[in-house]
Formats: C-alpha cells, sequence, structure tokens
C-alpha cells in the first residue's frame, strides 16, 4: 500500500509499505477514504516530537471503512463506515475512567507517532471498540474527518480549559484550523468578545466569516496595546495560545486580564519563559492539555443537527499520490491560503 512516511526532521517521502495486520484481539483495520494533514505533523517534521521515530507512517485523522477486526471486537464489523480517533483509549486504565483517554496506558496518542498512522491506504486501530465512532448513513464523511482531532482539541483545550462563559472575553492567539475551531466551538458559550489575533490578514477574514467580532493582525506588535483598548484596559477573561511558539505563548501572558485563564493549545518544541514576576499576583491560572476526545460523541450530534459546520474548514482537496503536494500547500498556508485539506485514498 502508498503511505507517507516519516524519514527524519526535514524529510518525508512516499512508500510502498505491507497493509497492516492484526495484531490484537482488540484491534480493527481499516481502509481509509478520506484523511488529512495536522499542524501536529508539521512539528514532527521540524522534530519536535522526540516519540515519533524515522521510519513511521504520519496522520492520525480520518474516515475509514472497517475491513477487519479481531475477535475481540464487539461494536464494528467489516463493511462498517467509521470515523477514527486520534486517541486511542483502552477504557479500562485509570486515566480511561477518569476521561483521561490522552493518557491511556496501552493507547493514547499513538497513531502516527509511536505506532503506523492514517496517511495510507490501510491503518491499524488498536481498542476499536472504544477508539472509533460509526458514521451515520447519509452523514457527510469530509465533514467528519474535522472530528477526528481538530475540533475536539480546539474546544477541549481551548474552550473547556479555557472556561469560557457567557459574557466573557476571549482572545485566540492562531487563526490557523486550530484556532479556528475553537472560534467556532467557544460560541456554544455566547461570549462577549471573541478577538482573533494572527499575522495573516486571509485568516483573520475567514475568522470574521466564523464568528469572531474582533480581529487584530500583530504584525506591527502592537496587540496588547489593541486588545487593551477593546476590553476597556483589563485583557481577557480566556486567552487561547493556539500556534505553539514562545512568542504567542509570551503573548497570552501580557493579554490576560486579573483572574483570567491561559488555555494552551499548541505544541510547544521549544522552551518558553514564564513570567511569574508579573503574574504571580494576579490570579491567573494556566491550563495545559492534550485532547483526550472526550467531547467527540457530543460534537458528532453537533454537526448531525448542522448546529456546527466544520466542512468550511476545507480548502484543498488531493488524492493520496498527491500527499507531498498537499503537505506543501497546507506548509504554505500563507501564500496557498489553505486551511485543513482532505486527502482522499
Amino acid at each position: 500500500m502508498k503511505a507517507l512516511v516519516y524519514r527524519g526532521p526535514d524529510n518525508k517521502a512516499v512508500e510502498d509499505r505491507p497493509k497492516p495486520e492484526l495484531q490484537a484481539p482488540g484491534d480493527a483495520i481499516v481502509q481509509i477514504t478520506k484523511t488529512t494533514i495536522c499542524g501536529t505533523d508539521l512539528h514532527i517534521l521540524k522534530g519536535d516530537v522526540a516519540t515519533c521515530a524515522p521510519g513511521r507512517i504520519l496522520g492520525h485523522e480520518g474516515v475509514g471503512v472497517i475491513d477487519s477486526v479481531g475477535a475481540g471486537v464487539t461494536a464494528f464489523r467489516p463493511g462498517d463506515h467509521v470515523l477514527i480517533s486520534c486517541i486511542s483509549a483502552c477504557g479500562k486504565c485509570e486515566y480511561c475512567r477518569r476521561g483521561m483517554y490522552s493518557h491511556c496506558i496501552a493507547g493514547g496518542w499513538v497513531l502516527g507517532n509511536e505506532i503506523d498512522g492514517t496517511q495510507a491506504e490501510y491503518v491499524r486501530i488498536p481498542h476499536a471498540d472504544t477508539s472509533l465512532y460509526s458514521i451515520p448513513q447519509g452523514a457527510d464523511e469530509e465533514a467528519l474527518v474535522m472530528l477526528s482531532d481538530i475540533l475536539p482539541t480546539g474546544f477541549e483545550c481551548g474552550v473547556l480549559n479555557g472556561k469560557v462563559a457567557p459574557g466573557s472575553t476571549v482572545a485566540i492567539v492562531g487563526a490557523g484550523p486550530i484556532g479556528l475551531a475553537a472560534l467556532m466551538t467557544a460560541q456554544f458559550y455566547s461570549p462577549a468578545e471573541i478577538i482573533m489575533i494572527d499575522l495573516d490578514d486571509n485568516r483573520l477574514d475567514v475568522a470574521r466569516r466564523f464568528g469572531a467580532t474582533q480581529t487584530v493582525n500583530n504584525g506591527d506588535g502592537t496587540a496588547v496595546k489593541k486588545v487593551r483598548a477593546l476590553t476597556g484596559g483589563r485583557g481577557v477573561d480566556t486567552a487561547m495560545e493556539a500556534v505553539g511558539v514562545p512568542s504567542t505563548f509570551m503573548l497570552c501572558q501580557d493579554l490576560v486580564a486579573p483572574g483570567g485563564i491561559i488555555a494552551n493549545i499548541g505544541v510547544h518544541g521549544s522552551k518558553v519563559d514564564l513570567h511569574l514576576e508579573s503574574l504571580w499576583s494576579r490570579n491567573i491560572a494556566i491550563t495545559t492539555r492534550l485532547v483526550d476526545t472526550v467531547t467527540t460523541p457530543m460534537l458528532l450530534k453537533t454537526v448531525q443537527s448542522k448546529k456546527l459546520e466544520p466542512k468550511l474548514l476545507i480548502t484543498h482537496r488531493f488524492r493520496l499520490g498527491q500527499i507531498l503536494d498537499a503537505y506543501d500547500t497546507f506548509a504554505g498556508a500563507a501564500s496557498t491560503r489553505a486551511l485543513k485539506v482532505i486527502i482522499e485514498a
């Protein structure tokens, strides 16, 4: 089968690989129909994710059709259309029982990281009964690809951890796909202001269409001044970091109001300074999280009811044989205006 393989920092290739086989009773083999590229894949290619070794098939998002199942799988059978969660969960360990599927002792974020992932024709899914979701008949499978990772990530790591509330003020630093997913789901809670901050005017235009009440281009370094002007000098109740670089986390520290929350969403590969000399007395909370995907069933119902339109995030479509072009397009978003790309296997 064809697969996109990580060969080391700044090195990837399309290779022929054997079709995966069942290894445990709880496994399923899924034939991929649609997958995508995540910003985390770009972090892997930069060498930011030490757990991902050269030779790994990348990808942790997608939808597909069950090809075969192990003897212990009871919820699915061959031919079923399924949504693949980016997090594999045994459902039995202490962390899973606490709803922290990302820290499952027999799973977690392993797809496209510690085991081969979804940017291929087939993928092996461990703990299939608790790591896959049935796709309702007639559902838009392209849209559901967005539920593998970015929508639950933006919602759980940004909106829920950031305790967005009716009437609150929110700043989201980074108008990429994850930041936009946080923007879309923050509106469930009717905050008074959602201020999107980025360096790309096109993405800020998209953010306004998606519901941002204000947008700020920080190319001139004046975002803090502008946000304070918009919030009566206070800053924001929730500042979400949705990029994963030191400068944007530093910006969140300057944006947050006394009593506010900094909710980190981004994947960080470099150390970041924490300015406790200015924050220690301001009743600030800082949250971190790897998505647990505990909200995926709720988000799936929200998409089915048309209360959420994740397909709006899709800007480009490719075939699996064009995946290197897809990576170039996704990584060059400033010129290509890419948000999410769909790759059809």
